[in-house]
């Protein structure tokens, strides 16, 4: 009886190890699953900034929309 519950165990241990490997291979992992080059690209992507070396208060001072305004709801007539 316990030679067959260790047989069961290990059985378990197997299939779910098997789940756990055909999970992975369903999971897109960026680094694995890309192109070397494309990979590259993405760091590059993600090293981008995006203002354009102007502080955003120099934006804020030069802008002429009303900062008291409403708030714009698509749809809404005011």
């Amino acid at each position: 009886q316990v030679e067959e519950e260790l047989q069961e165990q290990e059985f378990l241990d197997r299939c779910f190890q098997e789940m756990l490997e055909e999970e992975d291979q369903d999971w897109f992992i960026p680094s694995r699953d890309l192109p070397q080059g494309l990979g590259q690209l993405q760091q590059q992507l993600n090293g981008l900034s995006l203002t354009d070396g102007h502080g955003s208060e120099d934006i804020l001072s030069k802008s002429n929309l009303n900062p008291d305004a409403k708030e714009f709801v698509p749809g809404v007539k005011y």
